[in-house]
C-alpha cells in the first residue's frame, strides 16, 4: 500500500515541477519579443548596453534623454526592425567581458568601443562604423606637448580603454604614472581641477570637452589607427543574425547619405572615409 500511494505522490510532484518550470519559461519569453526571426530581450525594444557619459557619442541631454552618435547608428536597426530604443548604462568592463549578453541585460551594446584582436576573443563586433585615434587633453599654458613632457607627472587613464593601454605601454619610457578613472567625466574633470596633468583617451571625445572647457586643449594626437565597432555576443546565432541585419544598415546609410547627415550633425564636418577591415 506504501507503494501504491507513494508512487502518484511523486507523479504529483514532478509534474508540478515541470508546469512551475513552463510557467517562468512563458513568463520570460513573454518579456522578450521576436521581430523578422530575431530575438530581443525586452518586449517592442532593442535593448543597448553602454557606458555613460561619452559624449558625443552616448550621454543624457537636458531633458533626461540618451543622445548621441551612437544612440542615432543604432536608431537605424531600431527603426528597421519596428522597434525603440532603451539604452541601458553600466560598468565597461561588464560590457567588455561580454557579461552583460550572457546574462541576457541587452541585445547590443555601444560606446565608441575599439575594434581589437583581445576583444575580438570575447565579443562579436559590427563593421567598422567610425575611424578614432588616441589623444592627449592637457590644460592650456601647461606648457605640456607631447607625452615626454610628462616625466615625473601624473596621467589620467580610464579603465578598460584602449587608451589606458596606449599609456601603460609607454609609461616607463616616457617616465610618468597613471592614475585610473572608472569613467570618462572623472579622468576629464581632473585635468580641469589640476589633479591630474593631463589624461589620454579616444580623441572625438577630448576634442568635444577641450570645445566645451576653453581651459584645456587637446595637446597632441597619436595615430593609432583605431576604428570602432557595435558589440553583441559572440558565438551566438541570435547576436549575429542581429549584427548582419545592423551591417547592412549601415552600408545603405553609407550609400543614401544618411550616415553624412548623422555624422554632421555631431561633428561638423564630413566624415573621413571607412575602411572595412574585417575587424582588424
Amino acid at each position: 500500500m506504501d507503494m501504491f500511494f507513494a508512487r502518484p505522490g511523486r507523479t504529483l510532484v514532478v509534474t508540478a515541477l515541470t508546469l512551475l518550470a513552463m510557467a517562468l519559461s512563458a513568463c520570460s519569453q513573454d518579456k522578450g519579443t521576436t521581430v523578422d526571426g530575431i530575438h530581443l530581450v525586452q518586449k517592442n525594444a532593442l535593448t543597448i548596453c553602454t557606458h555613460l557619459p561619452y559624449k558625443p557619442f552616448q550621454f543624457t541631454n537636458d531633458n533626461g534623454d540618451v543622445v548621441g552618435f551612437d544612440v542615432d547608428m543604432l536608431k537605424l536597426l531600431a527603426d528597421d526592425m519596428g522597434v525603440k530604443e532603451k539604452v541601458v548604462s553600466m560598468d565597461w568592463n561588464q560590457i567588455t567581458s561580454g557579461a552583460v549578453f550572457a546574462a541576457h541585460k541587452c541585445d547590443i551594446a555601444m560606446g565608441g568601443a575599439t575594434i581589437t584582436d583581445q576583444r575580438k576573443k570575447a565579443l562579436l563586433f559590427s563593421d567598422p562604423y567610425f575611424n578614432a585615434t588616441q589623444a592627449l587633453l592637457v590644460k592650456k599654458g601647461s606648457g605640456i606637448k607631447s607625452l615626454a613632457d610628462l616625466k615625473g607627472k601624473r596621467l589620467g587613464i580610464q579603465t578598460d580603454t584602449t587608451g589606458a593601454v596606449y599609456a601603460e605601454k609607454h609609461a616607463d619610457q616616457y617616465g610618468y604614472t597613471t592614475v585610473v578613472f572608472d569613467d570618462l567625466a572623472l579622468e576629464t574633470t581632473a585635468v580641469s581641477a589640476g589633479s591630474v596633468a593631463a589624461s589620454i583617451g579616444d580623441n572625438a571625445p577630448l576634442l568635444q570637452y577641450a570645445k566645451e572647457n576653453p581651459g584645456t586643449t587637446v595637446a597632441a594626437e597619436f595615430d593609432t589607427g583605431e576604428q570602432y565597432g557595435f558589440i553583441a555576443q559572440k558565438d551566438n546565432d541570435n547576436a549575429q543574425t542581429l549584427i548582419d541585419r545592423l551591417n547592412k544598415d549601415m552600408a545603405k546609410a553609407r550609400n543614401d547619405g544618411k550616415y553624412d547627415h548623422i555624422y554632421k550633425k555631431w561633428f561638423g564636418h564630413a566624415p573621413t572615409p571607412i575602411k572595412h577591415q574585417n575587424g582588424q
